[in-house]
C-alpha cells in the first residue's frame, strides 16, 4: 500500500515538472527495488509496509547524516538540498510518537514486565519497539528507557 503511495507520488510530480521530488522518491524507489532484490522477491511484488517503512528509515538516516556532514563542512547549499529531500521522505514516513506518549508506552511495557532494572535494558527496548512498530525513532527509545531504568 505504501509502496503503491511512493509510486503514485512520483508519477504525479514527474507529471507536475517537480524535479526534485522527482529524483529523491526515484532514489527511495531504487532503495525499494534493492530491498527486493536482497528479499528475493519479483519486480511486481509489494514490499510489506513494515519493509517499506524500514527504508524510509534508512533514506532518511542516510539524509540526516549529510546533512550533520555537510553543515560542518560548512556548505550550506548542500545541507539545504538534503533537508529537503528529508521532508520529501518524511511524508511517507508515520508520525513519530512524542516523548510523553513514549514514556507512558515504556510505563506500560516496564508494568507489564516488571523493573528489572540496568539489565534487563534489552528486553524492555525490544517490547516498546514491538509495540510502536516504527512510530518512534530508536534513539529516542533508548534515551528514555534508560532514563525510566535509573529511577
Amino acid at each position: 500500500m505504501l509502496e503503491k503511495q511512493i509510486s503514485q507520488a512520483f508519477l504525479e510530480a514527474y507529471k507536475n515538472k517537480e524535479s526534485e521530488t522527482v529524483e529523491t522518491l526515484r532514489m527511495v524507489k531504487a532503495a525499494l527495488t534493492n530491498r527486493k532484490v536482497d528479499k528475493m522477491l519479483s519486480k511486481d511484488d509489494d514490499l510489506p509496509d513494515e519493509e517499506v517503512i524500514a527504508v524510509l528509515k534508512t533514506e532518511a538516516k542516510k539524509r540526516q547524516d549529510s546533512i550533520e556532514s555537510y553543515r560542518q563542512g560548512n556548505r550550506e547549499d548542500l545541507a539545504a538540498k538534503e533537508e529537503s529531500e528529508l521532508a520529501i521522505i518524511k511524508k511517507f514516513l508515520p508520525e513519530q510518537l512524542s516523548d510523553e506518549q513514549l514514556r507512558g508506552v515504556v510505563a506500560e511495557v516496564i508494568s507489564e514486565i516488571g523493573n528489572p532494572g540496568p539489565s534487563g535494558f534489552g528486553k524492555i527496548m525490544g517490547a516498546v519497539m514491538a509495540k510502536t512498530k516504527g512510530a518512534a525513532d530508536g534513539n529516542a527509545v533508548s534515551r528514555i528507557v534508560k532514563e525510566e531504568l535509573s529511577k
